[in-house]
């Protein structure tokens, strides 16, 4: 099972997690601080640590990480947890994130959000934010036996490979595949343009194709969409009308409202098997389906960047920009040297 290949054994990881709740249905760590990335992000050892911890309470589990941990928290915490819970469940991308912390020595960023809210995501991509998150190698260092939680990962996975497939030639490599799907989640989003290394997709896949491998190896192995020669490296898929309809309507619920919202012209009212039958056809098919990766993507994180301010008050969202924006910069100049 795909999901295997994300478990972790990291004591250091453990050990920052002995510092919140215990009341988690998942707790993972991203990022450049966790796999090494090329490029800006390459010092590994001085990287910021990312956490997304998963729960399925946030009302009760925030409020005893506010007795724990009073200091993580801008000034929402004097309006208590349920303020908390409503601006993480509201607002962005369902996910409450506190920055610039400090932690058994090491700076992490943690972000919240309800197990429903995630499932919801993995399974349709609401907002395609932490199910994007989940497409690319992470470690994860905590998981109970959420039976549906378990299988909307795996669903996830499944539905990243099926995108990618949509937006790719009949034959390609790996690399091109596990590309296709570390961008899914960076369609449209504007930190791409504005605080984030243009070339971190590749930075992320480069140094990472084992993870990936690991990650995809046997969705692809069982898949009867694809002609997987692992040896070489090497994947073939069927372009034909037929087989990426079938795709299409495998596709997350989401994804396709916006393919059909991008493709119905105003009055036809079409269902939605029938745009997706028209698309199938497209000699353009992929370029529809990354429009409407973006028409998801997009608004997400312009929404969740904003929440940022609240969530982390001013002065460490100035901060955190910064270190974007450094890296950005530092990325830049290694492309023009």
């Amino acid at each position: 099972m795909a999901l295997q290949a994300l478990q972790s054994s990291g004591v250091a990881f453990r050990k920052i997690l002995s510092h919140f709740p215990e009341e988690l249905s998942l707790a993972f760590a991203y990022g450049s601080g966790v796999y090494r990335q090329a490029g800006p992000s390459s010092d590994q050892k001085n990287a910021m640590l990312d956490f997304v911890f998963t729960v399925d309470d946030p009302v009760a589990w925030h409020s005893k990480n506010l007795k724990k941990n009073w200091n993580h928290y801008s000034f929402l915490k004097v309006l208590g947890p349920r303020i908390i819970t409503a601006v993480q469940n509201n607002y962005g991308a369902g996910v409450y994130y506190n920055p610039l912390i400090t932690c058994d020595g090491r700076l992490i960023k943690y972000g919240v959000i309800s197990t429903s809210v995630l499932i919801e995501d993995l399974l349709n991509w609401n907002n395609l934010y932490i199910a994007g998150r989940l497409q690319k190698p992470v470690k994860i260092v905590a998981m109970n036996e959420d039976v549906a939680l378990r299988s909307a990962l795996d669903q996830n996975l499944k539905s990243a490979v099926t995108a990618a497939f949509l937006m790719l030639p009949e034959s390609f490599s790996e690399e091109d595949l596990f590309t296709e799907i570390a961008g899914l989640s960076y369609s449209g989003d504007f930190r791409m343009v504005v605080g984030e290394d243009k070339a971190k997709v590749l930075n992320i896949v480069k140094p990472n194709m084992a993870h990936f491998r690991e990650l995809y190896g046997s969705i692809l192995q069982e898949s009867p969409q694809v002609v997987y020669k692992a040896q070489q490296g090497s994947l073939e898929i069927d372009k034909s009308p037929e087989g990426q309809f079938t795709q299409l309507m495998t596709l997350p619920k989401t994804l396709q409202q916006q393919i059909n919202h991008i493709m119905d012209p105003p009055g036809k009212n079409r269902d939605v098997e029938e745009t997706l039958l028209q698309v199938a056809h497209d000699p353009d098919c992929g370029d529809v389906v990354r429009l409407g990766l973006a028409a998801i993507v997009r608004p997400s994180s312009m929404r969740q960047s904003t929440k940022g301010v609240l969530t982390a008050g001013l002065k460490k969202s100035v901060v955190y920009s910064s270190l974007k924006l450094h890296k950005m910069w530092k990325g830049w100049l290694r492309k023009t040297s």
